[in-house]
């Protein structure tokens, strides 16, 4: 059976540290098993793309420009090779993809089109619509939990995925405190608590996850917590950590590093959704269209109110 003929896609490329262009890429052709994605919205990632934008990454496989970022979006299956063809007009979610000739694809969801194979091609409800995105960031979430092998009972940053960690505790019938400083953060769900760290005088934790990235932040948490503490770095931090020895020494600290999601991850995400344990509703809070992707990074990274930013690629050519 002939191999369909490569086709081209418009895309967001980060040139340089902020440096981005929405340009036209010739795809890779696809081999077998493989899907041909149209994408309906992709995200803007508040972790890992920013410190693509900004240069701040620290060496990565895969790193260096130009490339095509992102690792969150939902589409549809519109041509597929081999036994994959029996999915063409599934919703799938992309993690990500890497079939951009030259430019690299790190990770490769900011496009308005993507071939990937098949098993990456994640089958998922159509009604989850846009929020199909966050799926990424659940599953990092839950990666996280399972990391931490005990109920955290603090979690450090109201962004998406402090948010989503807290919601998956309190799936599973624990409610911890948050800890965020940006006011318009504040604002907690039902089941669990937002403060200021300053306004929080609780030195006994006996877990904490922090998802706010802050490579400073360990000393803090060390004083926080009680003998034998446990801290889960579920973000994503752009240098050197370090700490001082000697109070994690007295306190037996414990420290772990949740990495990528796993296929369980998603799996556990996925049931928790059927059986409404987990809502992804209210984290999405700002749209963008694809012609004004460039300006929407300015937005995702410098607006305060700004959660979480999907590019709408639905009427791009």
């Amino acid at each position: 059976m002939p191999q369909p003929s490569a086709t081209n896609s418009l895309a967001v490329v980060i040139d340089a540290p902020k440096q981005v262009a929405l340009r036209r890429l010739t795809l890779d052709p696809m081999g077998d098993e493989d899907v041909l994605v149209d994408i309906d919205w992709s995200s803007i990632s508040a972790g890992t793309e920013k410190l693509l934008w900004s240069g701040t990454m620290p060496p990565f496989p895969g790193m260096g420009y130009p490339l095509v970022p992102g690792y969150e979006a939902v589409g549809h299956i519109t041509d597929a090779t081999g036994a994959a063809r029996s999915r063409i007009g599934q919703t799938v979610f992309v993690p990500g993809a890497r079939c951009f000739g030259d430019v690299r694809g790190l990770f490769g969801g900011n496009a308005a089109r993507v071939v990937l194979p098949a098993a990456r091609a994640i089958t998922i409800d159509a009604e989850l619509g846009d929020r199909g995105v966050l799926l990424a960031l659940a599953a990092t979430a839950q990666h996280a939990l399972s990391v931490a092998a005990r109920t955290p009972d603090l979690i450090i940053g109201h962004g998406v995925l402090g948010r989503l960690i807290a919601r998956l505790a309190v799936a599973a019938g624990h409610g911890p405190m948050v800890w965020e400083t940006n006011p318009a953060r504040q604002q907690a769900d039902p089941g669990y608590n937002v403060s200021h760290p300053e306004a929080d005088s609780r030195r006994d934790y006996r877990c904490v996850i922090d998802a706010s990235g802050d490579p400073k932040i360990i000393d803090t948490l060390v004083a926080r917590l009680t003998r034998g503490g446990r801290i889960i770095l579920a973000g994503f931090y752009p240098g050197r950590l370090d700490f001082a020895f000697a109070p994690a020494f007295m306190r037996e600290i414990s420290i772990a590093i949740a990495a990528e999601w796993q296929a369980a991850d998603l799996d556990h995400v996925l049931a928790c959704l059927r059986h409404q344990k987990l809502s992804l509703d209210g984290l999405i809070t700002h749209y963008a269209p694809a012609h004004a992707a460039a300006e929407a990074y300015h937005t995702a990274f410098g607006a305060a109110d700004c959660l979480k930013l999907l590019i709408d690629w639905r009427h791009s050519a």
